[in-house]
């Protein structure tokens, strides 16, 4: 009797014990919001984006959870909210009808033992199931633990987490970095890729299957490097397009290659094949480059429609930021739509940035050595002689940054050089259209050559707004419009 008395008071003081692990939790994203909109006060607007999905406050890094649910696209992010610079990770959430006009919802995840690293999502009805990373720091070498964890909701709004958690506890070989899992159905079984590394350092994406995403099988090494392709393959991707299949990975450890890979870590993807019977993917295409700009990492994508959509952060790691000083830090790309040509991927940004245009700012042919100045949020058409050279200036109307896009002919480069020899070039072949297409923020550049066959990716910090400047030795047509405001102030 004693036996079951002690029993039945143990089992109480769980209950208890989890009841009020919830209330506690549930009490701190409260507590959250409220310091969130407390916080938002005391933001420098100055480099905030206007149409650009970035953080209310605080720090952002990696996209996650892109996901089209319910007749809505959602975005996570990697989210400390109380520094404007890296720390515990949460996951922010954002939500949008058309990926260009986007709402900011409550914290989705907030970490208690673990760290909410990157992860993804699926749709199963009404349910929204999130599969992310749960990091630990422990006392012993290496010092962490990654394992795979999920959480859901059936409102797309409020998540709680597995009670099981881990569902993926360790990687195959020991390795302790594990993370970034990417989750998808295909028939009746779900699959997910995560990102590793083989024990003598060189980076790998791991495959598994399941029924239920509780229970996991292991499959598969997907993808390898061969000792050229980094020590780590980071927030990994895998989709068919266009009758072919993709992986695509943030590597890090590339060395440099002449214009190639001059960013900290990088991003880019393989073409091949894939077989679910054998779960073997076979490489056809080598490593590419996603974007060729200063600023793009850990790319994931999405399926909506008939159409893949992928979306960046829009910044990089050991890098100076900025507008940190202002109480946030970092952003995410225009989403862009993808298409595949002649095994290279092209960008284009989704066509609902249309709908941003307010109206038309200049319209004209612009001569050499000739201004224009704008807003904060602008898009540039511009159209030129590719058979001479192009020299744009970009600045701040205020002073700040500065950036020039260049095209030379005689090497057929297009060049965004931020002075100082930061330079980032590549070698563009146009495949229809001439045209280049810019989008200015007030803290970014994005430029998509012709068909979306080169695009970069930078931050520029202008103040007071955009001066153009034409320095070629030829007139170039541009039209320009401003764009109206599509994120929270």
């Amino acid at each position: 009797m004693t036996l079951i008395r002690n029993g039945f008071i143990l089992l109480c003081l769980i209950a208890l014990s989890s009841a009020a692990s919830v209330d506690s939790y549930e009490e701190a994203k409260i507590q959250l919001e409220e310091y969130i909109q407390n916080k938002k006060t005391e933001i420098d607007p100055r480099y905030r984006p206007l149409y650009h999905v970035a953080p209310p406050v605080g720090w952002m890094n990696d996209p996650n959870g892109f996901i089209y649910h319910n007749g809505e696209f959602h975005l996570f992010y990697q989210y400390y909210p109380y520094d404007s610079v890296w720390g515990p990770m949460h996951w922010g959430h954002t939500s949008s009808p058309d990926l260009v006009n986007w709402k900011q919802l409550p914290t989705a995840l907030l970490p208690e033992e673990e760290m909410c690293f990157s992860g993804s999502a699926v749709s199963e009805g009404d349910t929204m199931i999130l599969m992310y990373t749960g990091r630990r720091d422990t006392d012993d070498e290496p010092f962490f633990n990654e394992s795979q964890y999920l959480a859901y909701s059936d409102d797309a709004i409020n998540f709680q987490k597995y009670e099981g958690n881990p569902v993926l506890a360790e990687s195959p070989n020991g390795s302790p970095d594990f993370r970034d899992p990417k989750v998808w159905k295909y028939s009746d079984d779900y699959y997910v890729i995560i990102g590793s590394k083989t024990l003598d350092n060189r980076g790998r994406v791991l495959l598994y299957k399941s029924k239920d995403m509780k229970s996991w099988e292991y499959l598969t090494v997907l993808g390898e490097s061969d000792g050229d392709m980094g020590y780590m393959w980071e927030c990994p991707d895998f989709f068919e397009l266009d009758g072919k299949f993709v992986l695509l990975m943030s590597p890090q450890g590339l060395e440099p290659q002449g214009d190639r890979y001059k960013n900290v870590y990088q991003n880019g993807y393989i073409i091949g094949s894939f077989n679910y019977d054998t779960n073997e993917f076979v490489p056809e295409v080598p490593f590419q480059e996603t974007d060729y700009g200063h600023d793009f990492y850990a790319a994931t994508t999405t399926e909506a429609n008939g159409k893949r959509y992928l979306l960046a952060w829009l910044s990089m790691w050991e890098v100076p930021h900025p507008e940190d000083t202002d109480g946030w830090a970092g952003k995410i790309t225009l989403p862009r739509e993808l298409s595949l040509v002649n095994n290279r991927i092209l960008m284009k940004p989704v066509e609902a940035m249309e709908n941003l245009r307010e109206n038309i700012a200049v319209d004209e042919n612009v001569g050499s050595d000739e201004e224009h100045e704008f807003g904060k949020a602008v898009e540039l058409l511009v159209d030129s002689d590719l058979e001479q050279k192009v020299d744009l200036l970009l600045e701040g109307r205020d002073g700040g940054g500065k950036v020039w896009l260049r095209w030379d002919p005689g090497v057929r480069k297009v060049v965004v050089d931020r002075g100082s020899g930061d330079i980032r070039q590549v070698e563009w072949s146009p495949i229809g259209s001439h045209t280049w297409r810019i989008f200015l923020d007030a803290s970014s550049l994005e430029l998509f050559c012709g068909e979306g066959e080169v695009v970069f990716s930078s931050r520029v910090f202008p103040l007071g707004g955009w001066k153009l400047t034409n320095q070629s030795p030829q007139p170039l047509r541009i039209k320009a419009f401003n764009l109206k405001r599509s994120v929270p102030e």
